[in-house]
Formats: C-alpha cells, sequence, structure tokens
C-alpha cells in the first residue's frame, strides 16, 4: 500500500506516476475522503474542548445562584449532547478512513524510476539472452505431443477426474517433474543462501491484502466454501511472505543478505479472463508447481537484492542448458504490487518463441506496508518497513515443457539434462 502521507503531499505527482502503469488514480476522491476525515477530527476536538469546559460550570452556575442540581441538570444535559455528537463524529471519522485505506488497497505501487515506460508486454525491453536455439533436423512436436507419445501426459483422463487446464502425469516424465522440484530447491538452499520452508497451501484474506492479491484481484483465487475466509494460494509468495507480517526483525536477523526462503508448492489459479489463451498441454493451468523465492532486505539493499535474486533464477536454465531472455517490464505490464520486475523467458522450439517462465520483482516497501513488516534500525533504535522481494526460481511445469521441447529426440524419447541425471537414478534418456 502506498504511504498515505506521501499521497497528501503531493496527490497530483502520485496520479502521474500512476499513469505511466495505466492506472487513473483519483485525487478528487482521496482529497474529499481526507477532507472528511481531517473535519470529523477537528469537529471532535472542538467538541473535546467544549465537553471539557462544560465541566468545569457547575460551580460558576451555582456561584450564580443556581441550585446545585439544577446546575448539575444544565451541564448534564450539554455533556449529553456532546457526547452524542462525538459519537456521530467518530463514526464519521471511522468511516472516511475505512473508504480511504479501501481506495489506497485498490491503488498499484509506483513504478521505479528505471521501468520503462510502455503500456503491454509489447513494451518490455530485453536485457540479455542466453544459449542458442536448437536447430533440429526433424519435425518438431510440442510437450503435449512428446508426452502422449511417450504415454506419460494425460489431459483427458486430467479432464475426467476434474475438469479443463488439469494435466496427470506417469512414470519417468512424472518423476522428470519431481527431479526438477528437488534439483531447485537443493540448488537454492547449498549455493544461494536460501532457507528451506514448508508452508500452508490454504491461507486467510489477510495473508492475501498483505501481499496485494485482495482486494483487487479475487476472481483469479480459489475460495473455499468455508466460513473462515479461506483460499487456495495462487503462488507460495502468500504464505512466506506473510511469515514477516506483523513482525519486526532485529538487524542481526537481516544480516548482511537480508532472510531468504525457497519454498515448494502447488498453486492454485482460477486464470480469470484468460480462456482461450494457451489451453493446450501444461503452459496455463488451474493448478501448477513452483520453487518460490523470497527475500526480506533493508531498504537500501533492494535494488542489488533483485539484480542478484534474477540471477539465481537464470541459473537454474543455464545448469538446465536451456535458451532464455531476460525482459525488464515495462509500466504498463507490471504486476499490481511490484515496482520493478524483470521476466526470464525459455526458448519453446514448438511455439517458436521464447515464453515466461519466471518473474522476479522487487516490492520495496508496498507489501510491507500493508502487512506491517518492519526491521529495527539499529542506528535509529526505531521500528521502520522492510523491502520485500520474490521471484519463481522457477515453474515447475513450465521448466518440463521447455525440457520435452529442447530435449526431444527424432525417436520421440527425450534426453534427459545432465544436472537432473543424479535425480533421475542416472538415467541420461526417457522413452528409449
Amino acid at each position: 500500500m502506498l504511504d498515505i502521507k506521501v499521497v497528501r503531499q503531493d496527490p497530483d505527482a502520485i496520479a502521474a506516476q500512476l499513469q505511466k502503469r495505466g492506472f487513473n488514480f483519483d485525487v478528487e476522491a482521496f482529497r474529499a475522503l481526507d477532507a472528511r476525515r481531517k473535519q470529523a477530527d477537528v469537529d471532535s476536538q472542538n467538541l473535546q474542548a467544549e465537553r471539557k469546559s462544560a465541566s468545569k460550570k457547575i460551580g460558576a452556575l451555582i456561584n450564580d445562584g443556581m441550585s446545585v442540581d439544577d446546575a448539575k441538570a444544565q451541564v448534564n444535559e450539554t455533556l449529553e449532547r456532546i457526547a452524542s455528537q462525538l459519537d456521530d463524529l467518530t463514526e464519521q471519522a471511522r468511516v472516511a478512513q475505512a473508504e480511504l485505506e479501501d481506495l489506497l488497497l485498490c491503488t498499484p505501487n509506483i513504478p521505479d524510476g528505471a521501468v520503462p515506460e510502455g503500456a503491454s508486454e509489447d513494451d518490455n525491453v530485453e536485457v540479455s539472452r542466453w544459449g542458442e536455439p536448437r536447430a533440429f533436423t526433424f519435425p518438431v512436436r510440442d510437450h503435449v505431443e512428446i508426452g502422449e507419445g511417450l504415454g506419460q501426459l494425460d489431459t483427458d483422463s486430467a479432464t475426467k477426474i476434474t475438469g479443463s487446464r488439469f494435466t496427470v502425469l506417469y512414470a519417468e516424465v512424472a518423476r522428470l517433474h519431481r527431479a526438477l522440484i528437488q534439483f531447485m530447491l537443493n540448488l537454492h538452499t547449498t549455493q544461494h543462501g536460501y532457507r528451506e520452508v514448508y508452508a500452508p497451501y490454504i491461507v486467510n484474506a489477510d495473508s492475501l491484502r498483505g501481499t496485494g492479491n485482495l482486494p483487487k484481484f479475487e476472481q483469479d483465487l480459489f475460495k473455499l466454501r468455508d466460513e473462515r475466509d479461506f483460499y487456495l494460494i495462487p503462488t507460495a509468495e502468500v504464505p512466506v511472505t506473510n511469515i514477516a507480517r506483523d513482525r519486526i526483525f532485529e538487524a542481526d536477523e537481516l544480516g548482511e543478505r537480508g532472510v531468504r526462503f525457497a519454498c515448494h508448492s502447488p498453486c492454485f489459479r482460477s486464470e480469470a479472463g484468460s480462456y482461450g489463451r494457451d489451453t493446450r498441454g501444461m503452459i496455463r493451468q488451474h493448478q501448477f508447481e513452483k520453487v518460490e523465492l523470497v527475500q526480506f532486505v533493508r531498504p537500501a539493499q533492494s535494488d542489488a537484492a533483485l539484480e542478484e535474486l534474477t540471477g539465481h533464477a537464470e541459473q537454474v536454465l543455464v545448469l538446465l542448458g536451456l535458451p532464455y531472455r531476460k525482459v525488464v517490464l515495462c509500466a504498463g505490464d507490471l504486476s499490481f504490487s511490484s515496482r520493478k520486475t524483470y521476466d526470464l523467458e525459455v526458448w519453446l522450439p514448438a511455439q517458436d518463441t521464447y515464453r515466461e517462465i519466471s518473474s522476479c520483482s522487487n516490492f520495496g516497501d508496498y507489501q510491507a506496508r500493508r502487512m506491517q513488516a518492519r526491521w529495527r534500525n539499529p542506528e535509529t533504535g526505531k521500528p521502520e518497513l522492510l523491502h520485500t522481494l520474490n521471484g519463481s526460481g522457477l515453474a515447475v511445469g513450465r521448466t518440463l515443457v521447455a525440457i520435452l521441447e529442447n530435449y526431444q529426440r527424432e525417436d520421440g524419447s527425450v534426453e534427459v539434462p545432465e544436472a537432473l541425471r543424479p535425480y533421475m537414478g542416472g538415467a541420461e534418456v526417457i522413452g528409449s
């Protein structure tokens, strides 16, 4: 959430910055709500002063010749009127404050100054590429053809069991999927300093508000029919980032590199608004898995932390030998809570293009303010907001898709990337 003090200083400037991402911030609505709240506060203070003065009038009225009972009755009548008015003003202030918070909860983060301008993914800027796409000497199959040819990818059964956009995997392809999870977790925990964490797959509404998924994007979530307001997680970012909610980290807990968590989890998304897109295979599923990287850092560290976190995700692709490109998202393509994001896009031969496989984002203090996630600055001794970051390291299903397509062989089998062979019992090929 944006800092209301900063918004108050110059709401027009905030609106101009948000316009870069195509968001129309209602300055007049903000000013009107803030004025209502301020006026209710001022009126309340005046009434409180009047109440204090009225309480002292009993003695004066008696000195003027009024009886004690009559003096008390007159003052009590005034106090009751003031109390009633104070109750009304308190409610007015509460309503105005709640509407202000709702307005800010539905307002996205301000883009970083280094983010390029643009309206959509077509305006994202390529930063770098790694690897050369393979030149095939035979007709390229997509991952569905490969998996079905092996008898190890089954969308028909998944549709029967649940519905569209689900997949059943068998045998070696299922093992390859599991191997990817283990490989990613081991890499990030042993080489990159992440602490593995197992977190709930079901979260409450407060957790989703903390990361910015609520209230704006409820249609993208799977909500449980439960009076406790529970949801299936859209990503491990939600439960892991909320570890910091309502918490103050001491400086030594953050250390030099911040707090780092790596979490494998399933992810559940309704894909509202995406119907008709990527309906074939495993590119866009209602249920998929990721290894998520989350960091909590000092504000001065977050820009450098984003570069490092993105590099951690890139190393997975390099070790798997998968060609990819890195792009910085333009303002119009940023996610709601992000102030700067790099996307990693892996090469998919069957589509003859690069497709997103990881988004790595710096949220600044936007999520931390919603969650009240703080650290104690040793220079001041006072709690200050953390900066939060996360990224996919990587999306497991899309990595599986990329391996099946990039490592396919003419006879329908698939070579196992060397980095995964220890997790596959030494197997070099599947389906041979």
